[in-house]
């Protein structure tokens, strides 16, 4: 009887370890999942715009506790708001740097020091444990930076555009205060521009930073070569601009072009123009997105987010340096479109670029070359003319462009821009491109696009795959071909931007290789010999020295052949 009940006991514990065993086994599956990406969410926000800015933040407050504690943010990670859609300059608040470790739901429970809606927030980031990412008006006494010699305010603070992270536990883990402001805003900016990133406890590290920041090296493509950052956190109030600067068109295509991850939160605002958030997978595209024209709205967007495996940064020959912040140049009024809807749109100044009208009379396909400055764009198109009703007279069409210069929007940083593009136009005027168009109004059918162009090294650049359809949604990777190589011994980028063999439009705006030069600074060829030495650059092999060797090679025989002659 005992030898029956051992061995009773030991299939037993034979059981209980193949249980365990399959326990062990699930959550090790359940690791490995949460190894391979991470949740996160997104919030497309409109923000309270009443007359009472005390109810307005109310309001908005309101809205955030009630996403945050939505049943679809359950399973967030890590959740990220607009930029500017919280306080506004009457509730502006203090925040306790990063290395501090504070946690103002327990420092300041009865908001002492931090504004009540900031504690608020830390709350609930330490109800829900999730990873919070707001925007605010932060204010900052003067006297903290003795290093900032710039003229205070009379009432002593600066006042800074600011992205604040919370952690699971409600500790504010990072804070970073944006660089590039956007038309004339009314905040101050760091002495030093701020490069700033946070670890999760998830495994991935995020850097971050705010709206026009994106268009710039710094901090953004900083964090990519410089520290090898792969996922971001992206605060935006986006003023959309055609035919080449709308929201998802712009985040697509840095994603993409970098290849990392990219969490965009995007204010909701018609009247502005600002609408557009999004998840990106780096080079596999989109994940969630949303550009609302009719109406704002608050609404959370989640994804899963497959993790990058760590990387160590690009190490590239840089002249250190502070941010220039250069002067533009005079520029006239922004053209505007406002749509039924009540949605605001500015156009990028075509006048500026080199154009070649579309002519559809060439049988429906058309190979040309258009250059301005140093920049040649080449540009093969196939298309098929759309059924029209009897009597339309229009002169749709597109427009085949380059530019090669500096970006001067008034009341912002100006970016050196080489652009090859196409885009759309209501008329065979440039006066007559770069504005939204109904679907009636498009005329061709495009079957094949091509765009290559030789774009010169610099020591900042970044070349983006750039499209737009007439609902302001990008084209995603499977419906494009997109390749840059490095040419051998010349310093130059061979760019090629094509729409997919599978791939026909009838409602395109725009497409186009997107060279951002930044600051254009060690660009190559537009200096001196000498200064492209500085730059890290070699002398291009052109052939000459091979010459040059073969000839001292054949004097140096001929002498030889000489001086035995003579002897014999």
């Amino acid at each position: 009887m005992a030898k029956t009940v051992t061995s009773a006991n030991r299939v037993w514990q034979v059981l209980l370890l193949l249980l365990a065993a399959a326990g062990i086994s699930q959550q090790a599956t359940l690791r490995e999942a949460s190894e391979d990406f991470y949740t996160a969410a997104v919030v497309e926000f409109s923000q309270a715009d009443g007359a009472d800015l005390t109810a307005n933040l109310a309001d908005n407050l309101a809205g955030y506790l009630e996403l945050i504690n939505s049943p679809n943010a359950t399973a967030a990670d890590i959740m990220v708001f607009p930029e500017m859609t919280l306080n506004t300059m009457n509730s502006i608040t203090y925040v306790p740097a990063p290395e501090k470790k504070a946690t103002p739901c327990l420092d300041d429970p009865s908001a002492e020091y931090y504004d009540p809606f900031f504690v608020e927030i830390s709350c609930a980031a330490r109800n829900v444990k999730r990873y919070i990412v707001i925007n605010i008006n932060e204010k900052q006494l003067c006297s903290d930076t003795p290093e900032d010699t710039r003229p205070c305010a009379s009432n002593g603070h600066n006042i800074f555009n600011t992205n604040v992270v919370f952690d699971r536990n409600g500790t504010v883990v990072s804070r970073y205060r944006k660089v590039h402001l956007y038309l004339n805003e009314p905040r101050n900016t760091t002495v030093v521009p701020e490069v700033e990133t946070f670890e999760t406890d998830f495994n991935v590290t995020f850097g971050h930073f705010i709206c026009f920041d994106i268009a710039f090296y710094v901090p953004t493509l900083e964090l990519v070569e410089k520290h090898g950052i792969r996922d971001f956190v992206y605060t935006i109030k986006w003023h959309s601009q055609l035919p080449f600067f709308t929201a998802l068109q712009v985040q697509l295509g840095w994603a993409y072009a970098n290849d990392v991850n990219l969490l965009a939160a995007g204010a909701s605002r018609l009247e502005y123009g600002s609408t557009g958030s999004g998840i990106y997978n780096g080079r596999k595209g989109t994940l969630t997105s949303v550009i609302k024209l009719d109406e704002g709205e608050r609404r959370i967007y989640v994804a899963q987010v497959p993790k990058y495996k760590k990387t160590e940064p690009q190490r590239q020959h840089r002249i250190a340096r502070q941010v220039q912040k250069r002067v533009r140049e005079p520029t006239p009024e922004q053209k505007t479109q406002t749509t039924s809807s009540g949605f605001v749109m500015t156009r990028d100044y075509l006048e500026q670029y080199k154009t070649l009208w579309l002519d559809q009379s060439l049988a429906g396909s058309m190979k040309a070359d258009v250059c301005h400055g140093k920049l040649c764009c080449h540009f093969e198109l196939e298309w098929n003319p759309l059924e029209t009703e009897a009597g339309d007279e229009s002169s749709f069409g597109y427009r085949l462009a380059a530019y090669d210069g500096w970006r001067n929007q008034p009341n912002v940083d100006p970016n050196y821009v080489r652009n090859c593009g196409i885009f759309a136009c209501s008329g065979v005027s440039i006066d007559d491109c770069g504005y939204m168009l109904s679907a009636e109004q498009f005329r061709l059918n495009l079957s094949r696009i091509l765009i290559e162009a030789k774009y010169p090294k610099s020591q900042e650049i970044l070349l983006m795959p750039n499209s737009v359809r007439d609902n302001l949604m990008p084209l995603e990777p499977a419906q494009f071909e997109w390749s840059v190589q490095e040419e051998e011994k010349s310093h130059l980028l061979s760019a090629r931007f094509a729409l997919a063999k599978t791939e026909a439009l009838s409602n395109l705006l725009a497409f186009a290789i997107f060279g951002n030069y930044y600051d254009e600074v060690c660009t190559y060829g537009t200096g001196t010999p000498e200064k492209d030495i500085q730059c890290g650059y070699k002398p291009t092999d052109d052939g000459a020295a091979e010459l040059r060797f073969f000839a001292s090679w054949l004097h140096l025989l001929l002498a030889v052949g000489f001086v035995y002659y003579l002897r014999n």
